[in-house]
């Protein structure tokens, strides 16, 4: 049985799974990338507030990705830990190349992009193919992290709670 309270449970389990692994990785020194500071400085140059808000807007992320993944487990009639870990597959790979690669740097103000020229200072500096100007590890890290999240997400919805 699918549980829309299960998804929501899922949601904030696996974003707190999803985001304690990614800045695992980045304090371990596998990933110059964060997350929450990329999305942030999408709305302010302040690094302390970038942060913040971006954890906020990853957070909220999580949430719309979960219900996301609901709909689909509920359009199919099927759910689970191992279809979420799919899911959450797939989700890190668009977000790797498709979102964070080409989509982002086209509406993210303070991004560079291969287009920027040097007296443009930006704040980031593009992503790259699967986000590999963040470090050659940071695909692998990025993707392991959200097949996590999907399983979790995956796994509390379909607890039927």
């Amino acid at each position: 049985m699918l549980s829309a309270w299960g998804a929501a449970a899922g949601a904030f389990v696996g974003t707190l799974a999803l985001t304690t692994a990614l800045r695992a990785a980045s304090e371990l020194g596998m990933t110059r990338m964060d997350l929450p500071f990329m999305l942030g400085a999408a709305v302010t140059v302040d690094r302390t507030r970038a942060k913040a808000i971006g954890y906020l807007m990853h957070f909220l992320n999580g949430q719309i990705f979960a219900f996301l993944y609901f709909a689909v487990f509920l359009a199919i009639d099927r759910g689970g830990w191992w279809l979420g870990a799919l899911f959450g597959l797939a989700h890190g790979l668009f977000a790797g190349t498709a979102l964070v690669n080409v989509l982002l740097p086209l509406v993210h103000p303070r991004m560079g992009s291969s287009l920027t020229s040097a007296p443009e200072s930006a704040l980031l500096e593009p992503p790259g193919f699967l986000m590999r100007n963040y470090g050659p590890s940071t695909p692998l890290v990025t993707v392991l992290a959200h097949v996590g999240y999907g399983a979790i997400v995956g796994g509390f919805t379909s607890l039927g709670v």
